[in-house]
């Protein structure tokens, strides 16, 4: 499992996290990282979600130059 810890000090913040939390039980599909639970640690929401090895999304976007049609393709999935 990975866990994001998200700090809920700021108001703003935690709207979104809640949004967030919303979508991820929401949704169950094969194709994206899947929420299992959470926890609220002092001030801090622990999310508990499936590992995905390689990276984040991000890690992978900012060292690999793609193609346009790659893109489509991940965008699609």
């Amino acid at each position: 499992v990975a866990i994001k810890k998200i700090n809920l000090q700021w108001p703003k913040r935690k709207q979104v996290t809640v949004n967030e939390l919303m979508v991820m039980k929401m949704n169950k599909n094969p194709n994206l990282v899947n929420y299992l639970d959470s926890y609220l640690v002092d001030k801090e929401l622990w999310l508990v979600m499936e590992y995905m090895d390689g990276g984040t999304l991000l890690d992978v976007i900012s060292k690999t130059y793609l193609l346009d049609d790659e893109i489509a393709a991940v965008s699609r999935e």
